[in-house]
């Protein structure tokens, strides 16, 4: 019995670390930009596009996210949108960079400020296509379940948002639920 025990245990734990192993490969396969300039980066962003997200079930138009810089280095992240009924509807998080000088994969809490120190209720956020203007950026996790794409201003040309969506296909995401954005 003590045998098939440690053979049981052992199988589980194989397969346990086979799966985390896989997980965390497909992960890395998706490939960010080379580099970012965050004092480029900060600023004003127009929500183009997105996947459904539990967190913006409540959006309905006009969707932002506004980055400043705190003076611990983090990045202040303040989401804003307005619901069916034009309330505005805000969520104020924290970001901070997981690769630098790279700055191109950020974790993102919206934790109350006394529970970001936590290490859990923090999200990918990989910025995976911005132009050289930084005037369009396609942010993404890296299990592919989340995508938004942004722009410096309400409205991106066809031609544009055609380039960024079929480059997030070409690294694996599913569009057929793609919300667009309402712009009021």
């Amino acid at each position: 019995m003590n045998n098939k025990f440690k053979i049981l245990t052992l199988v589980g734990g194989i397969s346990l670390l086979s799966v985390a192993a896989f997980a965390y490969a497909g992960n890395e396969k998706i490939q960010t930009v080379k580099n970012v300039d965050l004092k480029r980066y900060l600023g004003t962003w127009h929500e183009i596009a997105r996947k459904p997200m539990y967190f913006q079930k409540k959006c309905d138009y006009n969707v932002t996210a506004d980055y400043s810089l705190n003076e611990n280095g983090s990045i202040n992240v303040d989401n804003r949108c307005y619901d069916k009924n034009g309330k505005l509807q805000q969520s104020i998080g924290e970001a901070s960079v997981q690769n630098a000088p790279t700055n191109s994969k950020l974790k993102v809490s919206f934790l109350p400020k006394v529970l970001r120190w936590l290490p859990v209720g923090r999200g990918d956020y990989w910025i995976l296509k911005l132009d050289e203007n930084y005037q369009v950026a396609l942010i993404g996790t890296p299990n592919k379940k989340y995508l938004w794409l942004l722009s410096r201003s309400q409205q991106l040309d066809p031609v544009t948002t055609e380039e960024y969506l079929n480059y997030a296909k070409s690294l694996g995401y599913d569009l057929s639920d793609l919300i667009e954005t309402k712009q009021k």
